[in-house]
């Protein structure tokens, strides 16, 4: 008995000293330091930096036989997920973090998933805690208060992720009139055949539902046209983000051999010129006359009148709960209980990150194997642009406002229905298997999405 008791009290001696321990090195940073620097100093408590950064610190142990292994598989996928160096940068220069960022965090705490359990059972301070976890929730809401107000959206909804579409964007009325007569001018392509509609239709989603777009001389591309509906609202434009703005993406097609096929946009201009009238107007309007610079304005401030909203999703955000029915808001709450929300994230739902293809499964190699698709160039994704490994097969994710009229899915157009694409992309990115019954409710609520153009609902006419 003796025995006993004595494993029993020092057993006790190890559960106090234990949390003696824990409780000195958990501590949570004081409310007299700024809020962001609080930020910062439970984000490197939890040892976030440790994984989800492109140059870690690693602890002293790293190279041992059995923690190598772990701990380099640990950081891969943690590097692949999240890269939290840019959102730390942004909080020590007071600049706004990117929304998705914010939305990865904020899922990521309410889920309890980070830090992993066998990284805080070594760090005993990197655990978060209730309190930690509730300093990290109210400075997102201050943060997109701050820099991402949500004025239209009912109380209830302020906080959330995303953000319904305004009813206007701004933009100049009389070189957006000159832009629409531009995006549909085939005189923009060398065989005056393509226009910038043909391949991104008004009455077809801003899309043209083709695997691959045709351009001149009947070639064709080698990614699916993404829609030029609610565009404005992307950080960058095409899948590898090779355009920040959509003055430069307008400049793009008409130089591609495969699309529009002209020399130079001096081409384009001599033919443009012998249209007396147009000139006119448009020196008015540009009295720098007619070049690339402000061809490429024009059609940039056509497409930023190239906005849908009031779909109903957007009226149920505004309050408006008979807006959407049971099954669309089941599918909504599962379209954030599954992580997609975090992704596709503010107005525009997506294009505000660039993100890996296949995050929990092996995309291309399925895609091989039951597709018989080999890799292509328009595979490597934004690693075009940065030629950093990384960036192979990580795409700007596409924007699910009117995704039910998009269709193909995917940058290779590989995806014919939606119920597909919503099946794929939680084995792919979530790493679930979804139940007929859930396919149905978030497929239900991304038709939802679908909202009006100049006061109509938006339609395909090639659905029709």
């Amino acid at each position: 008995m003796k025995t006993i008791s004595k494993i029993i009290l020092i057993a006790i001696c190890i559960v106090l000293v234990a949390v003696i321990v824990y409780k000195a090195v958990n501590t949570v940073p004081p409310k007299s330091m700024p809020a962001d620097e609080r930020i910062v100093k439970i984000l490197r408590q939890g040892g976030c930096a440790e994984c989800h950064t492109a140059n870690p610190h690693l602890p002293f142990y790293a190279n041992w036989p059995i923690a190598r292994k772990v701990i380099t598989e640990d950081i891969v996928n943690g590097y692949k997920a999240f890269d939290i160096m840019p959102m730390l940068m942004a909080i020590e220069k007071g600049e706004a973090i990117n929304e998705v960022d914010l939305a990865k965090v904020e899922k990521t705490v309410i889920n309890g998933t980070m830090p992993l359990p066998k990284y805080y059972l070594i760090h005993w301070g990197a655990s978060l805690t209730k309190k930690k976890s509730k300093i990290i929730m109210e400075w997102i809401r201050n943060h997109r208060s701050q820099f991402y107000p949500n004025s239209l959206a009912a109380s209830e909804f302020v906080n959330e992720s995303i953000r319904p579409i305004p009813d206007a964007v701004e933009h100049d009325t009389r070189k957006a009139e000159l832009g629409k007569i531009l995006y549909h001018d085939t005189r923009l392509s060398a065989d005056n055949t393509i226009s910038c509609a043909t391949c991104h239709g008004i009455n077809t989603g801003g899309v043209d539902n083709l695997k691959y777009s045709k351009g001149i001389k009947g070639q064709f591309g080698g990614v699916n046209a993404p829609t030029v509906f609610n565009a404005v609202f992307n950080f960058a434009q095409f899948w590898d983000g090779r355009a920040g703005t959509l003055a430069e993406q307008a400049g793009g097609p008409p130089l591609n051999p495969v699309e529009m096929g002209c020399a130079s946009f001096d081409e384009i201009v001599t033919r443009l010129n012998e249209d007396k009238e147009f000139v006119k107007n448009f020196n008015e309007i540009y009295p720098e006359g007619l070049n690339q610079t402000t061809i490429t304005d024009a059609i940039e401030q056509y497409e930023r009148t190239l906005i849908t909203p009031n779909s109903p999703f957007d009226r149920y955000l505004k309050g408006d709960k008979g807006a959407m029915g049971a099954e669309e808001i089941r599918g909504f709450e599962l379209f954030k209980e599954y992580n997609c929300a975090t992704c596709h994230a503010g107005i525009n739902m997506g294009g505000l990150s660039y993100e890996l293809m296949g995050q929990r499964a092996d995309y291309f190699k399925d895609r091989e194997l039951y597709k018989k698709s080999g890799l292509t160039d328009g595979d490597n994704g934004r690693w075009a642009q940065t030629g950093d490994e990384r960036d192979r097969f990580r795409f700007r994710t596409p924007g699910l406002r009117n995704v039910a009229l998009t269709y193909p899915y995917y940058h290779d157009g590989s995806v014919e229905t939606l119920e597909e694409a919503v099946r794929m992309m939680a084995k792919y990115q979530v790493g679930r298997e979804l139940s007929d019954e859930d396919t149905q409710s978030i497929t239900a609520f991304l038709n939802a999405l679908t909202g009006e153009y100049n006061g109509q609902p938006l339609v395909n006419d090639n659905m029709k």
